[in-house]
């Protein structure tokens, strides 16, 4: 069986920035990606992915004579594996009039799903948890690090904690895989369990508290506090105050600040002392910019911070309001608040921001991935090309206080 993760367009604007360069499963919620989840619990060495075409160069599709289409919103359980599992050919699964999957052939697919062709709908009886807007991945993020930690180390035995200066609580819900440095820091597992990837360091004086994902590679700094609910994602350098956020992958936050209910993406870096607000001081729900509609929606939520496009960055002291949006290879810098939406390609502080041009910007993307020894490819530059092509112009976007 071939097993496919396709994207919805509406969807894919809902959950911009983040899915300017990636398709939806390949979004990091929880230890693992969608994507990652699926293989998982499928069993299987690889998924491919049905989206944009721009994306299909470096997330290739792969179609066979029997093809299982997943919705790539969707988060895996045993008992939705088990009625997708059980679909007849041109079936599909739905709930709440979404299709969740569908088994199609070969020459009956394209991007968007031809939901035509389906010859039959079956209701899904199992419980279906998506990822439909970008609050979803911090307010999800807790949930899913808890049924990734069961299904990763289910029948395995952690790694030893060595160091005799490191104290932990409710060791038994700690896990640790091979390459571990732990330093004098404290891994409280009380309220959730804490995942430590391969070869992640942990510095002197760190403050773990779980539910929480380390993975490979990652590295937390000296006195670092991370709080529940987080995930650092593969190669991240972290310090500072973190609660209830996700970094993708390879992106820093080496130095002091705070940063709560927040997403940041792949190769970002946040400058020294660059501090978040979450929460409006008279207590109101967040308004975030919505890339579908255009406009400040309410996120219904009282905690909103940072939501940060890959490859933005932003310099020493920036202060990021509640429920701020930035772009895709945005630089930011000098003093006061930034405003709260700030699109792709910007360059600049306050409202004083010009065209980040796409020549520097990918020079400053390929060295920051050279210094991790991976490559900056063809088909990444393809990506940002397209990006840029589709950004928008920079306008100071009022927030309506209605």
């Amino acid at each position: 069986m071939n097993y496919i993760l396709f994207d919805e367009p509406e969807t894919r604007l809902q959950l911009k920035p983040f899915t300017f360069i990636r398709p939806i499963a390949w979004i990091r919620v929880g230890i693992l990606t969608i994507a990652e989840k699926w293989q998982k619990y499928l069993s299987t060495s690889g998924v491919h992915a049905l989206t944009e075409g721009y994306l299909q160069g470096k997330y290739p599709l792969k179609t066979e004579n029997d093809n299982l289409l997943i919705n790539s919103t969707v988060y895996p359980s045993p008992e939705l594996i088990q009625e997708i599992m059980a679909l007849t050919p041109q079936e599909a699964l739905v709930k709440d009039q979404q299709v969740i999957a569908c088994r199609l052939a070969p020459q009956n697919i394209s991007y968007p799903i031809d939901k035509q062709l389906f010859t039959s709908l079956k209701e899904a009886e199992s419980q279906v948890m998506r990822l439909t807007n970008l609050t979803d991945i911090f307010s999800h993020n807790g949930q899913q690090i808890r049924e990734d930690f069961e299904i990763i180390t289910r029948g395995r035995i952690s790694q030893p904690i060595e160091d005799k200066h490191t104290i932990a609580y409710n060791p038994k819900n700690i896990f640790l895989e091979e390459g571990v440095k732990l330093r004098a820091c404290i891994l409280n597992a009380e309220n959730g369990p804490i995942y430590i990837g391969k070869n992640v360091q942990i510095h002197e004086g760190a403050i773990v508290k779980g539910a929480l994902a380390i993975c490979e590679d990652a590295e937390i700094r000296l006195g670092a506090k991370l709080r529940g609910d987080t995930t650092i994602g593969p190669g991240c350098k972290v310090g500072g105050e973190v609660s209830n956020s996700v970094f993708f992958g390879h992106s820093n936050k080496a130095h002091e600040g705070f940063l709560g209910n927040s997403v940041i993406g792949e190769w970002c870096n946040l400058g020294a002392d660059t501090n978040t607000s979450n929460m409006k001081n008279n207590y109101n729900f967040v308004k975030i910019w919505n890339y579908a509609q255009k406009s400040f929606v309410d996120t219904g939520k009282q905690f909103c911070g940072l939501m940060m496009g890959d490859h933005s960055k932003s310099g020493i002291n920036t202060m990021f309001n509640t429920g701020t949006v930035v772009g895709v290879n945005v630089n930011i810098f000098g003093g006061n608040f930034p405003p709260k939406f700030i699109p792709s390609f910007s360059w600049g502080g306050q409202e004083n921001f010009v065209e980040y041009e796409l020549s520097k910007a990918l020079q400053v993307a390929e060295r920051m991935v050279e210094r991790r020894n991976l490559e900056f490819g063809e088909e990444d530059k393809k990506i940002m090309h397209e990006v840029y092509k589709r950004k928008l112009p920079f306008i100071v976007q009022k927030e309506n206080s209605n």
